[in-house]
């Protein structure tokens, strides 16, 4: 499995003003390719990616603004924008909605790829260095990494710079022999077959007295001024701010579970959908699809089992006889004739759980002997 590490890099102002240099020249080599592709299709021919790799060397050459930068890293460009494409005709395929690979804007490109030992260097000093840029640039090393990397991506968030890496672990045996089903909520966040619940942070409305005073300090700016530029930024370090807490808390939580349980069992949502419905503002403050990715590589890194289920009447079957009991969304207490009378979020964990694992939770444990990719 390979696993990305983020650390937060740390430019001087020669340098910083030199990664953005970089990453305006990448977007305007990525829209000259973009431009190359669409002029030819007009012409009736066909530009493959190799054939615009096989161009690079010249390019460099001709332009040297665009050759003093790594060249690896601007055959990735290529190949992004050749992903973009595959994307494009993949969505015509299916019938769905086609998408045509559009021009970036400079202030909006704001990542490059690598690979670690050409282009980007992890020093003996602690410090990385990428080529055309001067100097060395400081890491905030605020982990190990296990091993050696083989890729890196130099991203710009919010006016900070990062450096992810990616890089592959190996399979390690089960820990806990324990299980849980998980039911995903806008109440609570989190309801486990146990009874435990978490509650929901509620990001979105703790942080809408803030978002509007700036929004509403951004709408009143002239169009193209400093001052506007100012009041963006300020924003979007703010959305910045709740995005982070949003993600720290997921990290905890995910983590916390994994932990605890070595099976974990939760509902195969449609998310994409019900973030598009009547209920998309919770749903998005909820992040249940970014929980469902960090459980996911997390349990596989610990080598635990992650179980999804049909998630279609959850809430309606009772977990202790198994009989339909039907409810409105409004009724949060589950009460079935055989005398069960639970909350409504934890009567569907436990009908997860069973789903998965084939025996209510607490009634036996199920064997742990396999191994799983780490």
């Amino acid at each position: 499995m390979i696993l990305s590490y983020k650390y937060r890099i740390e430019p001087n102002k020669t340098q910083a003003s030199a990664l953005g240099d970089m990453l305006g020249d990448l977007c305007q080599l990525y829209n000259a390719a973009l431009e190359h592709r669409i002029r030819a299709y007009e012409k009736g021919v066909r530009i493959k990616c190799n054939e615009q790799i096989t161009a690079l060397p010249q390019i460099r050459r001709e332009l040297p603004h665009i050759g003093r930068w790594s060249a690896t890293a601007e055959q990735q460009v290529m190949r992004k924008l050749d992903k973009a494409f595959q994307a494009f005709f993949g969505r015509i395929r299916r019938g769905a909605k086609p998408g045509f690979p559009r021009f970036r804007a400079r202030a909006r490109y704001h990542a490059a790829d690598f690979r670690v030992g050409d282009g980007l260097t992890i020093r003996g000093t602690g410090k990385i260095g990428i080529v055309g840029i001067p100097g060395e640039i400081k890491v905030r090393w605020h982990r190990e990494i296990p091993t050696r990397p083989e890729s890196a991506i130099l991203t710009r968030q919010n006016g900070k710079w990062y450096v992810v890496f990616h890089v592959e672990v190996e399979p390690v045996e089960r820990a806990s022999p324990d299980s849980i089903g998980i039911d995903l909520g806008l109440n609570a966040l989190v309801a486990l077959s146990n009874g435990e619940m978490i509650e929901r942070p509620r990001w979105t409305n703790r942080a809408a007295k803030g978002l509007r005073k700036r929004q509403r300090a951004l709408a009143r700016c002239k169009r193209r001024s400093k001052t506007r530029a100012k009041r963006k930024a300020a924003l979007a370090k703010y959305s910045g701010r709740v995005a982070n807490k949003r993600r720290d808390h997921l990290h905890k939580l995910s983590r916390n579970l994994v932990d605890r349980f070595g099976r974990i069992a939760m509902e195969d949502l449609n998310i994409k959908g019900l973030a598009g419905g009547m209920l998309a503002k919770h749903v998005h403050d909820a992040s249940w699809a970014m929980l469902a990715a960090m459980l996911a590589y997390k349990a596989s890194s610990a080598g635990c089992e992650l179980v999804k289920v049909d998630p279609r009447g959850t809430s309606q079957e009772c977990p202790e006889c198994g009989q339909i009991a039907a409810k409105t969304l409004a009724e949060r207490r589950h009460r079935c004739d055989c005398g069960a009378d639970l909350d409504r979020d934890v009567a569907a964990a436990m009908v997860v759980h069973h789903r998965a694992f084939g025996f209510r939770p607490g009634a036996g444990r199920g064997t742990l002997s396999e191994r799983a990719a780490a």
